[in-house]
């Protein structure tokens, strides 16, 4: 088989040309004021499911606003500690003994994030940095 007949497909038509891409731009551009304060708030609203999205949005959105990083940093670093106790409150379940004693603890948990982080997402929605009461800083 000769060269020529190995690059072209068995129609005898030649093969078709690749399309070169342009890879996108190696660093995000910056957020809008509107996009930062709205990121900012959807971190403190995800505390209702523990600290995953306020992990993710930090390190997604650190590096492009400002208010989105402080805010969730402080999300970060309140939803943290009661996340792990949640994990830890709902193994325990699987205890029979103890079941009912930490199915009331893990749902308490659960209230508490709820409470804290939908008045947090109001308040930074309005503009407005907020500070959680009792929030352990881990991460500055």
């Amino acid at each position: 088989m000769s060269d020529n007949t190995a690059r072209n497909d068995p129609s005898g038509r030649p093969p078709a040309r690749r399309t070169q891409y342009q890879s996108a731009a190696s660093s995000a551009l910056p957020l809008t004021p509107s996009e930062d304060r709205q990121w900012a708030t959807m971190a403190h609203f995800g505390g209702i499911l523990g600290c995953v999205p306020s992990l993710v949005i930090y390190l997604i959105f650190k590096d492009r606003g400002p208010f989105t990083a402080q805010e969730s940093k402080e999300a970060l670093n309140f939803t943290l500690p009661p996340t792990i106790v949640a994990i830890i409150a709902n193994l325990l379940i699987l205890i029979p003994a103890v079941s009912g004693f930490f199915a009331v603890v893990a749902a308490a948990i659960w209230v508490f994030l709820t409470v804290f982080s939908v008045k947090a997402g109001i308040e930074v929605n309005r503009g407005r940095p907020y500070q959680y009461p009792l929030n352990l800083r881990f991460i500055r």
